[in-house]
């Protein structure tokens, strides 16, 4: 089921993407943004909303929709990395032995 929904979210992430590029740009300066030209809203006048706009909210909403779906079943099956106890303990490190003297050269 995990896999089933990851796949569909792909799917969504790229035909919303797909969908926002191929819309046409609201307000075509930026002007238009902060009320020049006559603009009535910030983000440009609303017209009538065309088919590519309305399957835009449609796969919005399927996204956090299957955004939503995904947090849930990866809440349920979550699996820490971390211990649920504290490192195991270790007997305390023992110094080192001196090194053996080496012998040195005969001296004659």
């Amino acid at each position: 089921m995990f896999i089933l929904v990851v796949i569909l979210h792909v799917v969504v992430c790229v035909v919303i993407v797909g969908l926002v590029l191929l819309q046409a740009g609201k307000g075509a300066d930026i002007g238009s943004a902060f009320g020049g030209s006559g603009s009535q809203a910030v983000f440009g006048s609303m017209g009538t909303p065309t088919i590519l706009g309305k399957a835009t909210s449609v796969v919005a909403i399927l996204f956090m929709a299957t955004s939503f779906a995904l947090s849930m079943m990866a809440h349920r099956r979550a699996v820490s990395i971390m211990p649920a106890s504290g490192p195991a303990a270790t007997a305390p490190a023992t110094p080192a032995a001196p090194p053996a003297p080496t012998p040195s050269t005969p001296q004659k």
